[in-house]
């Protein structure tokens, strides 16, 4: 298994270093004839990029895409697409200090476990910032994703146990989402965030928090019903992205509480609401609720395809914390350097762009199901 490759038919490979040259992803398995550019990257990596503000780390970065091959008079050619972004703003000399020491909640030793060799500028390959290729790659695949009138929508639901109003309240607002640093769907929410953000960088601490993600328009029928089930696809992206511990669809963890009866999504006569061709033989239908959120037996159901992620605190914290070098000897670290408070406002565009990936080679692998 190729660890840095990911999809089936819309394959992505990512590659880079926090401090080296650049980072960067090569998509194969693009459809040729997708109207394409690079504003259309560059859109979503300023979504991403450090020094936003809120939670973000102060490391300024540009994070301009150059997309080096697979494109032609903006449209892609069938051809590899390479896009890369070059680290400008590295300040190596932040983590001089810290390269003999294993920094706890990090993957410094689990890596020295494996490899026993790693660039510990930044954390080099397991660094947040191998997240760009994702996204620039998600970037395609949600153009892909638009012509079959499909929208992937993510948000900071909830940090510091401070949780804001789930879709559908009437006080959740959409396009709050963009407007505040912690993408929150509430004003009012993330003015009290923002209080245990501004208290945990004072006390040089890091807060976790929780990602919603809302799928509209995806049709019935995508995703395999036994070892690729479209949620078990999407909890393994979802989990790939640094922070990330824990995911649930629908009810989630709730549904163990539920008998039988409350949880089933009862179903009801619908109308033709996709523009995916259904088989002459199955009915149109609708659903009472979305416990299920939008998979049943790990295929969509035609409902909203709905899950929420749970990202631990930021391990990189000023406060001293025990741990060891690479001697065996115990010592006590302080970890220096421009860092998030909070990794959900910038991981917000990741959750995306790997839902995104996800569908776009789920629905391109499900033209083929049947004749």
């Amino acid at each position: 298994m190729a660890g840095n490759t990911f999809g089936t038919i819309f394959c992505v490979s990512t590659f880079g270093e926090s401090h080296g040259e650049a980072v960067g992803c090569i998509i194969d398995g693009c459809p040729a004839g997708l109207p394409l550019s690079v504003e259309d990257i560059r859109l979503e990596l300023a979504r991403r990029k450090p020094g936003g503000g809120g939670a973000s780390t102060t490391r300024q970065e540009a994070d301009e895409p150059e997309i080096l091959s697979g494109v032609f008079e903006g449209k892609t050619l069938g051809t590899p697409i390479a896009i890369i972004v070059r680290n400008r703003n590295q300040r190596s000399g932040d983590y001089e200090a810290v390269k003999e020491l294993y920094r706890p909640g990090h993957a410094d030793w689990p890596w020295d476990a494996k490899y026993g060799f790693r660039d510990y500028r930044g954390g080099g390959r397991s660094s947040a910032r191998e997240t760009i290729g994702r996204v620039a790659a998600g970037a395609a695949a949600k153009v892909l994703l638009k012509t079959f009138g499909v929208h992937v929508r993510a948000w900071t639901q909830a940090i510091a146990g401070i949780e804001a109003p789930l879709w559908g309240n009437p006080s959740f607002n959409d396009e709050e989402i963009e407007r505040n640093p912690l993408r929150v769907p509430c004003k009012e929410t993330a003015e009290k965030i923002m209080v245990k953000v501004d208290e945990a960088r004072k006390n040089g601490d890091s807060l976790g928090g929780i990602i919603s993600c809302r799928v509209t328009g995806l049709p019935p029928g995508i995703g395999m019903p036994v070892f690729a089930k479209l949620d078990a696809l999407l909890a393994g992206a979802v989990l790939s992205i640094g922070a990330c511990k824990g995911i649930e669809f629908g009810a989630g963890f709730d549904a163990a509480n539920l008998e039988g009866s409350q949880n089933n999504d009862a179903i009801f006569p619908g109308k033709k609401s996709s523009c995916w061709q259904m088989p002459e033989n199955v009915p149109d239908v609708s659903f009472q609720k979305n416990d299920a959120g939008g998979i049943i037996g790990g295929i969509s159901t035609g409902a909203p395809l709905e899950f929420r992620a749970a990202f631990k605190p930021i391990p990189s914290i000023s406060k001293p914390q025990n741990t060891i070098d690479k001697n065996g000897i115990a010592r006590i670290i302080e970890v220096q350097g421009r860092h998030d408070v909070c990794v959900c406002p910038r991981a917000v565009p990741v959750v995306e762009a790997m839902t995104a990936l996800v569908l776009a080679d789920m629905i391109l692998l499900a033209r083929s199901d049947r004749i």
